[in-house]
C-alpha cells in the first residue's frame, strides 16, 4: 500500500500526523521528503505536488541517498537544488547532501525516462583539483609520461578503475585491475548518465563511471584518465570539469617509425593503428576539444612540460578546515536555520552546545562546483561565534 498524501488546507500542507519531515517549494512544486521503515532499516520517500494542479507524483530517484537519514531538515538553494542537512547518527561532513530538481541532469533524465526525476548529490568541503584527461594515438608515448608522473608523485595522481562487461582474466581482481559487471546493469547505468565514457569492444562494454572518478577524488589525488579522442569528448560533453591534454608526435612519419620499432605486430596490426592515429590527429583539432597540445620529440622535454600544466606545488584540494570533526568522536546534530545569499545558518541541539560540542556554523555555498550524478564539491565551513 503506497504512502497517504498529506491533506491540502487552505492552500497549504498540512504536516501534523503524516510521516513527512519537510515540504519544500520549488515554483509551483512543493517536494515533500521524508523517511520511511523502522530504525534499522530506514528509506527516504520523496513525493511531488503540482500546486497548479494540485496532483501528486512519485519520481525516479537517482544518486545515491544520504545514510544515517533519521531525521533531516531542508531549505532551498536555488530554483535548481535543495539543502538537505541529515541530523543524527553521522558527522556534519557526512551529513551535508543535495537534492536536485531542475538542474540540466534532472531535465536530460526526465526526458529519457518520461517522468519527473530528482537526484541526490554528496555535498563535500573543499574544491578538488580538475582530472586530467590524456589523450593521444598508439605509439605516442602518452603512457610512458604518465608512468613517470605515477612513478615520481605517488600520492598525488590516481587512476580511475574502468568498467567492463567481460569475464575476468587469470589473476586479474575485480576493483583493482577493472570493476567487472553484468551487462544489463552497466547498460542500465549508462542510460542514467553515471558513465562519462563507453565503447563497445569485440563484443563487451568498456567504459569510465563518474563515480571511480569521484572515488579517486575523495582520497584527495589528482585523477589521470587515459583515454581517446572519441571518449574525452564524451568526457568533454558531461557535467565533469577535466584538464584535457593530448600528446602529438613530432611528425606522423615519426610515430610510424615507433610503431614498428616495436617488433611485436604484425604489418596488418601497425596500419590499423595508423589509421587510428590519423583519424585521431585530424579530431584533436576539434575547437574547444582539448586545453593543451603536448609534443612528445624529446621525452625529457616533453614530461617537463607535462608537469607545468600540473602545478604540482598547488595542494590536491583547496579546503577550509576551520571547521572539522576529525579528532572528535561526536557526532552533534544540525538543523537548518536561516539562508542569505549564498551562506545559510547551521544550528546546533541545544544539549549539543551545552556539552560544548557545537557551535553555530555558517555554510557557504558561493563556490559550488560539479553536481550530479558525481559529488557537489567547493563547500565551506565556519564557526560562528557570538560575542
Amino acid at each position: 500500500m503506497g504512502e497517504e498524501a498529506p491533506e491540502f488546507v487552505n492552500g497549504e500542507i498540512n504536516l501534523e500526523g503524516k510521516d513527512f519531515k519537510t515540504a519544500t517549494t520549488v515554483g509551483h512544486k512543493t517536494y515533500l521528503i521524508s523517511r520511511s521503515g523502522g530504525e534499522s532499516k530506514s528509506t527516504i520517500s520523496i513525493r511531488i505536488l503540482d500546486k497548479s494542479t494540485q496532483t501528486w507524483a512519485v519520481p525516479t530517484v537517482l544518486g545515491t541517498q544520504p545514510v544515517h537519514f533519521e531525521a533531516h531538515s531542508a531549505i532551498l538553494v536555488n530554483e535548481n537544488m535543495i539543502l538537505v542537512v541529515v541530523k543524527k547518527g553521522a558527522p556534519l561532513i557526512e551529513s551535508i547532501w543535495f537534492l536536485e530538481v531542475n538542474t540540466s541532469f534532472v531535465k536530460q533524465q526526465s526526458k529519457i525516462t518520461g517522468t519527473e526525476v530528482v537526484v541526490w548529490s554528496k555535498g563535500v568541503l573543499g574544491r578538488s583539483q580538475k582530472p586530467v584527461v590524456i589523450s593521444g594515438p598508439s605509439g605516442v608515448g602518452k603512457g610512458t609520461l604518465i608512468a613517470k608522473l605515477m612513478n615520481d608523485f605517488p600520492s598525488r595522481f590516481g587512476f580511475s578503475v574502468s568498467h567492463t562487461t567481460r569475464a575476468p582474466r587469470e589473476k586479474e581482481i575485480d576493483g583493482i585491475h577493472y570493476h567487472f559487471t553484468e551487462r544489463s546493469k552497466m547498460e542500465k547505468e549508462i542510460s542514467e548518465g553515471k558513465f562519462l565514457e563507453f565503447a563497445h569492444v569485440h563484443g563487451n562494454l568498456y567504459g569510465t563511471s563518474i563515480e571511480a572518478v569521484e572515488a579517486v577524488t575523495d582520497e584527495g589525488k589528482r585523477c589521470i584518465l587515459d583515454i581517446d579522442v572519441q571518449g574525452a569528448r564524451s568526457v568533454r560533453a558531461s557535467s565533469l570539469e577535466a584538464l584535457f591534454i593530448f600528446v602529438c608526435p613530432p611528425s606522423f612519419e615519426e610515430l610510424e617509425k615507433r610503431l614498428r620499432a616495436r617488433g611485436t605486430e604484425a604489418e596488418e596490426q601497425i596500419q590499423k593503428r595508423l589509421r587510428n592515429a590519423r583519424a585521431e590527429l585530424d579530431q584533436s583539432n576539434t575547437p574547444g576539444l582539448f586545453d593543451h597540445f603536448l609534443v612528445n620529440d624529446d621525452l625529457e622535454t616533453c614530461y617537463g612540460n607535462f608537469k607545468k600544466l600540473l602545478p604540482l606545488d598547488d595542494g590536491s584540494a583547496d579546503s577550509d578546515d576551520s571547521y572539522s570533526t576529525a579528532d572528535s568522536k561526536a557526532t552533534p546534530s544540525y538543523t537548518v536555520l536561516s539562508k542569505q545569499d549564498s551562506e545559510i545558518l547551521l544550528q546546533p541541539e541545544i544539549h549539543d552546545v551545552e556539552k560544548g560540542i557545537a557551535s553555530l556554523l555558517a555554510l557557504d555555498l558561493s563556490s559550488l562546483s560539479g553536481g550530479a550524478p558525481g559529488r557537489t564539491r567547493g563547500l565551506k565551513i565556519q564557526s560562528v561565534h557570538k560575542d
